[in-house]
């Protein structure tokens, strides 16, 4: 389990390379780790259907981290073997947000989250997510489309913690694929 090669400091990138622990690659990926580990969380008290659609979320960061965590200058290895986030994967997100936002009716007001213990683990995973957004904008590269999958993938936790205080009211099977496929 333990290499020893991370004891002074420094982390080894996807596709070769070492950067410090604490610069801004590391940083970025272990924040969308967290959102991942805090949708883990939402999803272990949350109902099939929502296990569902969390779990395929869950999925689709491996992606979004392993760009993150790739050596800038050989990320076209990314793209050749089709292990980062798409533009259809973003897409998909907003699909997703529609299907959702079309089962309940949206709070007129500011919403204070914690009705129940799924939307507030829910709304923990989506500002743990505008966090990684956050990191992700100065180590996302040009024409990546991990920053705009943080952005919706933000919107959608918002999105879904809503719906599950509205009793998850139900209008058909909502998109329960990962959204990578």
């Amino acid at each position: 389990m333990y290499t020893r090669r991370g004891d002074d400091g420094t982390t080894g990138l996807l596709h070769g390379g070492r950067v410090a622990k604490d610069s801004p690659q590391p940083t970025a990926y272990g924040e969308v780790d967290e959102t991942q580990a805090a949708i883990g969380l939402a999803r272990s008290a949350a109902g099939p259907e929502m296990d569902a659609i969390l779990v395929g979320l869950e999925r689709d960061l491996w992606l979004v981290m392993a760009e993150l965590a790739c050596n800038p200058e050989r990320v076209e290895q990314m793209e050749e073997s089709g292990s980062r986030p798409t533009p259809a994967m973003v897409t998909a997100l907003e699909g997703l947000i529609d299907d959702v936002w079309s089962r309940f009716d949206p709070p007129t007001e500011f919403v204070v989250p914690g009705q129940d213990e799924v939307s507030a683990r829910i709304d923990v995973a989506r500002t743990v997510c505008r966090r990684a957004e956050r990191s992700a904008l100065s180590v996302a590269g040009e024409g990546s489309s991990v920053v705009p999958y943080l952005n919706r993938l933000s919107d959608l936790l918002w999105t879904l913690a809503r719906w599950q205080e509205s009793g998850g009211k139900d209008g058909g099977s909502l998109t329960t694929r990962s959204l990578s496929d």
